[in-house]
């Protein structure tokens, strides 16, 4: 399976946060899966950042190079995926969000979250 990981999974995995799921851990560390995080996922975190979000207090360049050191494959952002997300239903307001759904549903990837809103989407959106 090809999972796209949320904002928040990608710091719990690289901080081996308890928050993530027994679940999001199996499918996370399964050799069988390949992971990928978005730049719109890094852009997130450093705007986040930027505003003083205690959440959201991780060294960006660090932790990309983490997770490209541990099989993170990075997708980057292109003009279809923003095209796409057009076409989903409001459901969320979040723009980070709507470009993951936008990008795994176009790339048949997984996408990995923890937020009960992203996952009402349907199509290729996880909760765990």
């Amino acid at each position: 399976m090809r999972l796209l990981l949320d904002s928040h999974l990608l710091l719990w995995a690289a901080e081996g946060s308890t928050r993530l799921t027994t679940q999001a851990r199996r499918l996370i560390g399964s050799v069988d899966n390949e992971k990928f995080f978005s730049a719109a996922s890094l852009w997130e975190l450093t705007i986040k950042r930027g505003l003083g979000r205690e959440d959201f207090q991780v060294h960006i360049p660090n932790l990309r190079r983490g997770l490209l050191g541990n099989s993170y494959q990075e997708l980057p952002v292109r003009g279809d995926h923003a095209i796409f997300v057009t076409s989903l239903p409001p459901i969320h307001k979040d723009p980070f969000d709507r470009m993951l759904i936008a990008q795994a549903t176009l790339e048949g990837m997984t996408l990995l979250t923890a937020d009960p809103t992203v996952a009402k989407y349907a199509g290729p959106v996880r909760k765990v």
